[in-house]
């Protein structure tokens, strides 16, 4: 049954981070059970419109099921790693609760039946590849729908992040339920005026939108836990 993880890890220093990616990447290549995983860069503080955070960094991947995440956590050097020099982690385990579109050619969730809960709070990923002729037109619209995301009451925590800067760019969102998620997504005018521009425009040469459901969580991102208050006392 597949599942996703993310994980936002901090090093000590940007030095000593940017030196390992390279081979970070490298390892992830031939992972048993690993269907997509993809090592981030990411934007400074909460903000998803630039500015980069050469400190931290982002895994996203796609599992084929449970045991292959296990094992990749137990035996794998770069989690080993992790637990070794970061001095910030935070991590969950997320089920799929509907995915469109693609990220370097795969479907990551076609085909998974793993139960992902129905209701508290959802974790959302988005990613695109951006077109080189709308590059512009893509940076002018990054900061207004930035602005509108953090006025957003049922926000509890975001990051940009990117595979590639500027043309290869994704965010990572925590929010309070599956109704905050549609209100931004419907009711933001700012980002249903940029979404509607990106079809209408053809911004993109692929991009992929998944909503998730939070099997499990640990750790602090910014020095907390932004989804305390959804998990009781």
């Amino acid at each position: 049954m597949r599942l996703a993880s993310f994980d936002l890890v901090r090093y000590p220093g940007a030095a000593r981070a940017m030196a390992r990616v390279p081979r970070d990447r490298r390892s992830l290549r031939d992972v048993d059970g690993l269907i997509l995983g993809r090592l981030l860069g990411t934007a400074a503080g909460d903000s998803t419109a630039g500015g980069a955070d050469l400190a931290r960094w982002a895994l996203f991947a796609v599992w084929e099921d449970d045991a292959a995440l296990d094992a990749f956590e137990a035996t794998h050097p770069l989690p080993a790693r992790w637990s070794e020099r970061a001095v910030e982690h935070w991590s969950a385990r997320l089920a799929s609760r509907r995915c469109r579109g693609r990220w370097a050619g795969v479907r990551p969730f076609r085909g998974s039946d793993h139960v992902a809960p129905d209701d508290g709070p959802v974790a959302v990923l988005t990613r695109a590849t951006v077109r080189a002729t709308r590059l512009r037109q893509f940076q002018a619209a990054r900061e207004p729908v930035d602005a509108v995301l953090h006025r957003s009451a049922g926000l509890l925590a975001d990051v940009g992040m990117g595979e590639w800067p500027v043309a290869q760019q994704a965010t990572f969102s925590l929010w309070r339920d599956e109704d905050a998620v549609r209100d931004f997504a419907e009711h933001e005018t700012a980002h249903v005026e940029v979404v509607r521009r990106t079809r209408a425009e053809r911004w993109y040469t692929e991009e992929l939108f998944a909503a998730f459901g939070i099997l499990t969580h640990r750790g602090t991102w910014s020095g907390r836990d932004p989804l305390a208050a959804t998990t009781g006392p």
